[in-house]
């Protein structure tokens, strides 16, 4: 069973960046579909960028443009660069794991989750 830790968030004014990091230990993430999501105040939580096993990408319509999904199969961990950020970004961003290898926006379709890092963009 793969683990895994979020770090990065922080508190931020509105248009600047950040990178956040999901660690995986247990398991490698090569091979493995993977996805970050976030939770808005009183909201569902939401995919906002996944990656298939052989690193095809996918973002939702409101972060395209801005944010970005990387792996490091040698550090065994995903980033997601975040940039331009605005107030609506202000959300826990998960990152989660499959066990099969295609992306999914589903999050009932991901297996492990890590704790959530909180991103606050002050206006």
């Amino acid at each position: 069973q793969v683990q895994l830790v979020e770090s990065g968030g922080r508190l931020v004014q509105a248009g600047s960046s950040l990178r956040l990091s999901c660690a995986a230990s247990g398991r490698a993430v090569s091979g493995y579909a993977l996805g970050w999501f976030r939770q808005r105040p009183g909201k569902e939580r939401e995919v906002v960028s996944g990656l298939d096993w052989n690193s095809r990408t996918y973002y939702a319509d409101s972060v395209k443009g801005r944010f970005t999904i990387s792996r490091d199969n040698a550090k065994n961990t995903v980033y997601l660069q975040v940039n331009s950020l605005k107030s609506e970004d202000t959300a826990v961003y998960y990152c989660a794991s499959r066990v099969g290898g295609f992306y999914s926006s589903d999050p009932q379709n991901y297996a492990a989750w890590g704790q959530g890092t909180q991103v606050t963009v002050s206006s």
